[in-house]
């Protein structure tokens, strides 16, 4: 397209926020290889937005608001005074409007040649390969989609989530301790193995990790473990690749997976054993969180025969920089499904 290139040298101010949740910050926009480019200002790229997907809130008001296609909590704001920003963007999204095929008959020939085409070449092409072009495209709103699906799906199988309002306040306030990244932490009483990551960085624990143990750091150990096991296996990825590789051809054609497939695999996550993690890694991980290992070590195994490597490696052996929890949020966790 010939005027991206030209947009390509345009740069604007905006307001950017990831989540309602969030503040909105001041970012610098530019227009780059087809995307939209959100920097902050020490220009480093905050995320980037396919222009194809890029939606406008509230066409001839101001100021502009734009989002993700599918995903309208993330925004970014633009005022009068970058007129020449909100005109490019108009300009590249017409365009890109004016190249989308139109219904017809020739269409719906194309789009049956495409299919079959994607089919013929799944026959051979390997299904790894398929997964790690769906993880690559697959944008965070629609991980999150997926993830509250699946977890309404452990729910008819566990009970529903005890996040009472006090609770819930208390778990994002763990979450924040443990993580700069957006973690949601979620509790049911039963049927759930300790903890189990979800897409979307949605996090199950179950309730006797608060219930059955005097001090908070047996579940943060429980979550940093389990971040551990999601760095390393996207959670996606072992969905797609449990159910085949027509699930990962599904979700790239109609950007969703199938209510069977699902629960289907729901019913496999709260049965499946737990991935062993080598011990260095563990002890980077809660070395990096701030958290003591042994509290965790003795959990796992009250002799600490098991695990003595992380009681003897703890990386605080006396005090950890700062509690796990308050004292108020400690008691209202260690009572969460009891109301």
């Amino acid at each position: 397209m010939t005027a991206l290139t030209k947009y390509q040298r345009i740069e604007a101010s905006g307001l950017w926020r990831a989540s309602p949740e969030d503040q909105r910050r001041e970012v610098i926009v530019s227009i780059g290889d087809a995307t939209l480019v959100i920097s902050d200002l020490q220009d480093r790229a905050l995320t980037h937005w396919s222009l194809p997907a890029v939606m406008r809130a509230n066409p001839g008001d101001w100021p502009a608001i734009y989002h993700p296609d599918g995903d309208p909590g993330e925004t970014l704001e633009l005022t009068e005074a970058e007129t020449e920003m909100v005109a490019a963007i108009e300009k590249l999204r017409n365009a890109i409007e004016r190249r989308r095929p139109r219904p017809g008959r020739l269409r719906a020939v194309m789009m049956a040649a495409s299919l079959t085409s994607v089919l013929a070449v799944g026959v051979f092409w390997l299904p790894g390969a398929m997964v790690d072009h769906a993880l690559s495209v697959v944008p965070p709103a629609k991980r999150s989609d997926i993830g509250q699906r699946l977890l309404a799906d452990i729910q008819r199988l566990s009970g529903p989530s005890c996040d009472t309002a006090s609770a819930r306040l208390a778990l994002d306030h763990l979450a924040d301790r443990l993580t700069e990244d957006d973690l949601h932490l979620t509790v049911v009483k039963t049927g759930v193995p300790d903890s189990v990551m979800l897409p979307g960085r949605i996090m199950v624990l179950n309730s006797a990790l608060f219930e059955d143990y005097e001090v908070p750091d047996i579940a943060a150990g429980h979550v940093i473990a389990e971040m551990l096991r999601a760095r390393a296996s996207d959670p996606l990825d072992q969905l797609l690749r449990h159910s085949g590789m027509f699930s990962s051809l599904r979700l790239l054609t109609t950007g969703t997976l199938p209510d069977d497939t699902l629960k289907a695999y729901a019913e496999t996550l709260l049965t499946q054993p737990v991935t062993e993690l080598p011990v260095e890694t563990l002890l980077q991980g809660f070395h990096e969180a701030g958290v003591k290992s042994s509290p965790y070590a003795y959990a796992l195994d009250v002799s600490g025969e098991a695990t003595l490597p992380l009681i003897e490696a703890d990386p605080y052996p006396g005090e950890a920089p700062s509690p796990v929890l308050s004292d108020g949020d400690w008691i209202r966790l260690q009572s969460i499904c009891e109301t």
